[in-house]
């Protein structure tokens, strides 16, 4: 397996590549400033030249007489020996040549304006790309245009401009990587630094497994900074909290969360395993604070989804119920063998069967009174298992006139068991011993109507809202998450579309349902 380069290794060839590119671009800028100014410099030279041989008079005889062209060879290779230019010739009015080598040909004349009687300076192409000035020969008398005198010099090569450039370009090269390997040592030493030594193929590593696990578990994750924004969320924290997907970056008091649930997630109220209700789901949340350096960054909270063990335990309670039902039954039944045992060791056979058809018939009665009036199965158990216990506890459970309630479906009774369950529950901490309860459960159209009153003090009308907020409670001797009940309660009824109020010592919870829910 080929071996990776480390950073300090991708970021010195990095310097390098940007170096090189340096030097290419300053190659470039280099040649094309050379060029002009030979343009320009040697161009102005060549004119020189040219405008020196065509004031002379020589020249000027010579290309007026024919007779005397043979001295126009002397003066163009004087002034090609003296300039330094790589040719020179004379040409007559026609532009042919009259000296040189390409004597009789017509001098290639390019863009040049000479002709026109007006210096031209300029690139032509013959035999190699050349630099050429072009000046006129006039007549000192009338200036009658007589011909032409050509400077010319071969055009530098491009590697001939490279060469002039090298030393220059050499010592940017080595200054430039220099500067590159240093500066990469540096910044990769740095880098190292803050990323706590690990090269980036590491880095992208851990960043992508953090991103698996982080949307594999089960388990909702959220992580805050310390001004309550979201740094990370997987989708089940999305899902259970009710977040848009692009929550990442924004704050959570942006977010639209419960009051209860944003005071976990900020750490206003501390603790372990905070129970709170999100929209209709029931989330246990733990957070915990992220400190770095002494100081607090952060906090990480997980949360989890308890609302299908909620399901189960409301299922439950019609069992457990029942259960309460057979053990008040089963505790009355011995009481009253007792009782018959005692009457049979006195001799009192009348009395026994008197006692025995009485307490049958108290027993039944009540039996008949609640099932006549409730006939779901569920829910009559446990009226039947309440009344039970509240005999027990010395209070008096009755069912109210116009109670009525047919059979309703498994979800609709599994949540009245939960209502009434609830409701009683309190009413009994409310009343006390010696109190009395009174209980109406009615089915109207679309709607099931429960009425819990005791003859307890009841609430406040100030409290009337706030009792039905997670998290309060008035019981606070005993240990444990208390202000759930009542919350339970509102969450039930306002998922189905209802509601729940108290009155004084009254309790009216409103639970809607689809017609086909109450046969």
């Amino acid at each position: 397996m080929r071996q990776r380069l480390s950073l300090a290794g991708q970021l010195l060839l990095a310097q390098l590549a940007v170096v090189l590119l340096v030097v290419v671009a300053v190659a470039a800028v280099s040649i094309a400033e050379a060029d002009a100014s030979f343009r320009r410099v040697e161009g102005e030279r060549l004119r020189s030249v040219g405008e020196n041989a065509a004031i002379n008079r020589t020249v000027r005889l010579g290309l007026g007489n024919p007779l005397g062209r043979e001295a126009l060879e002397t003066v163009a290779e004087s002034a090609r020996a003296v300039s330094g230019a790589s040719y020179v010739v004379v040409t007559d009015a026609a532009g042919t040549v009259l000296t040189g080598p390409e004597a009789g040909r017509a001098a290639p004349m390019g863009g040049s304006s000479a002709l026109s009687g007006r210096s031209w300076v300029g690139v032509v192409e013959t035999d190699g790309k050349a630099l050429v000035a072009h000046v006129p020969v006039l007549d000192e008398q009338d200036g009658r245009f007589l011909g032409l005198i050509i400077v010319g010099r071969a055009y530098p090569t491009l590697a001939d401009q490279l060469g002039s450039a090298l030393a220059n370009l050499l010592t940017y090269l080595v200054l430039g990587a220099a500067l590159g390997v240093g500066g990469s040592l540096l910044l990769a030493r740095r880098v190292k630094r803050q990323t706590l030594g690990m090269e980036p193929r590491e880095i992208s590593g851990l960043v992508e497994h953090r991103e698996a696990m982080l949307h594999g578990i089960r388990e909702g994750v959220i992580g805050t900074d310390s001004a309550h924004r979201v740094t990370l969320v997987n989708d089940e924290a999305i899902r259970l909290l009710g977040l848009r997907p692009d929550a990442v970056g924004r704050s959570l008091l942006d977010q639209g969360l419960e009051p209860p649930l944003l005071d976990v997630l900020t750490g206003r109220s501390a603790g372990a395993d905070q129970v709170v209700l999100s929209d209709d789901r029931v989330v246990v949340l733990n957070r915990q604070p992220v400190v770095m350096r002494g100081r607090a960054v952060g906090s990480v909270t997980t949360l989890r989804d308890r609302t299908e063990l909620t399901s189960l335990r409301r299922e439950l309670t019609v069992s457990r119920h029942t259960t309460d039902t057979l053990r008040a039954q089963a505790h009355e039944f011995v009481n009253r063998l007792h009782t018959i045992a005692g009457l049979v060791e006195l001799g009192e056979h009348d009395e026994v069967v008197r006692y025995i058809t009485r307490t049958s018939e108290l027993h039944e009665s009540l039996n008949r009174e609640v099932t006549r009036v409730v006939r779901d199965p569920s829910l009559a158990a446990l009226l039947i298992a309440k009344a039970s216990l509240a005999a027990e506890q010395g209070v008096s459970l009755t069912l109210a006139e116009g109670t009525d309630l047919p059979p309703v479906d498994d979800r609709l009774a599994a949540d009245l068991v939960t209502v009434v369950g609830n409701l009683v529950d309190n009413a009994f901490d409310a009343a006390g011993p010696g109190g009395r309860i009174e209980v109406t459960v009615r089915a109207y159209p679309g709607e099931v109507r429960v009425t819990v009153t005791d003859s307890g003090p009841g609430v406040e009308p100030a409290l009337a809202e706030r009792v039905f907020q997670q998290g309060y409670s008035t019981k606070t001797e005993a240990a444990g998450h208390h202000g759930l009940g009542l919350a339970m309660i509102r969450l039930i009824c306002v998922h189905r579309g209802g509601g729940v109020s108290v009155d004084g010592s009254t309790f009216t919870a409103r639970l809607p349902y689809a017609m086909e829910a109450v046969a």
